[in-house]
């Protein structure tokens, strides 16, 4: 897992401060601390709904590992959407290829919450990865 080689645009900021994503599914609350953010999945990418799910062991789906080359990691960022980060034109495309897009969907892998309010996430239905095939 890595960066994509064809996007240029400067990797969001990761949070300033400390706040609560909550994922709407499971009610699940992650504390999301700005001083011990999931950085080791993907790089540039520190802070993102993505890795802050999966540090948690949330199983969402993430076919092309984060790099912006899907749809994959669709989410509906249900409260606190304001202090994410603005999607760049390529996140904007793959958002494109997800069904039942809405005015507050984007990829978890380039949300990125500043952290001046606590955030509330919703896993589509069809994203869910419940159960994994082959060894764990």
């Amino acid at each position: 897992m890595g960066r994509n080689p064809y996007i240029h645009a400067d990797p969001p900021p990761p949070p300033k401060r400390a706040y609560k994503l909550t994922l709407k599914n499971t009610g699940q609350v992650l504390e999301v601390n700005p001083d011990d953010l999931p950085d080791d999945h993907y790089e540039g990418q520190a802070g993102s709904v993505l890795s802050v799910l999966l540090r948690a062991g949330v199983d969402i789906e993430h076919a092309c590992g984060g790099v912006v080359a899907c749809s994959t990691c669709h989410v509906y960022v249900q409260r606190g959407l304001e202090t994410a980060n603005e999607a760049i034109e390529e996140e904007e495309d793959m958002l494109d290829h997800a069904p039942a897009l809405r005015a507050t969907s984007r990829l978890a892998c380039q949300c990125v919450p500043d952290g001046s309010e606590d955030v509330e996430v919703e896993i589509p239905a069809w994203s869910r990865n419940e159960v994994k095939e082959g060894p764990h």
